[in-house]
């Protein structure tokens, strides 16, 4: 298939276009060429615009990789925040609902997988980068917590909603590591199905067994 060609920059685009233009170069450039070989002479090649504009609008590489990790880290809270939000009464509607957030297009895209494991493998040497993603996984674990304490009572489960939590969030992470390397073998769709099987062990009475789909060749 013919790789589709990018689209010239508009002359006339608002700062915030720029910015959002610059930052999606530099998710792009991230999943291409790793954290560390990522230039802002790559990022403004791929953005179809000069490198003056990049330090225009950021002054430096790094403060453009950190408007990059700001920009992926709210757009993923903003979703799951509004997912919630439009979730059915139930503890398990909320709970699937925060599910279909980690699987959902949106947040699977390979370029945006490859650029939150890029982030996290240098979090323990970069203090703003482990802030901000203990400060998206702090609260969204907190809610995953809440929501698996209140079905272990709901249902009377012989359970540490604790255990079952950190097990969904690794389980979680596992399966995006896996979509990444092995996309061919492991698809968004699977990745979701996977999961839901698991809470349906852990819930049975509150989540329903999934319909599986079959892979075609």
């Amino acid at each position: 298939m013919p790789t589709k060609a990018k689209s010239p920059p508009k002359r006339t685009a608002s700062k915030s276009e720029r910015r959002i233009q610059l930052i999606d170069a530099t998710i792009r450039c991230i999943a291409s060429h790793g954290l560390s070989d990522t230039t802002t002479s790559l990022v403004a090649s791929e953005a179809g615009l000069s490198q003056g504009i990049i330090n225009l609008h950021f002054k430096s590489k790094e403060k453009l990789l950190l408007a990059t990790l700001e920009h992926v880290v709210d757009e993923y809270k903003s979703l799951w925040e509004k997912m919630y939000a439009q979730a059915g009464p139930s503890t398990e509607e909320k709970l699937l609902a925060l599910v279909g957030v980690d699987f959902h297009p949106s947040v699977c895209e390979r370029d945006k997988l490859a650029v939150w494991f890029a982030f996290w493998s240098e979090s323990k040497a970069r203090p703003t980068y482990r802030k901000l993603c203990a400060d998206r996984d702090r609260e969204y674990d907190r809610l995953i917590n809440r929501l698996c304490a209140s079905l272990v009572v709901e249902g009377g489960y012989a359970l540490d909603p604790v255990q079952v939590a950190n097990a969904l969030t690794a389980m979680t992470e596992g399966l995006w590591l896996d979509m990444l390397v092995n996309s061919r073998e492991m698809s968004r769709q699977q990745a979701k199905q996977t999961t839901l099987a698991y809470l349906t062990h852990v819930f049975p009475d509150h989540i329903k067994q999934p319909q599986l789909e079959r892979k075609t060749a």
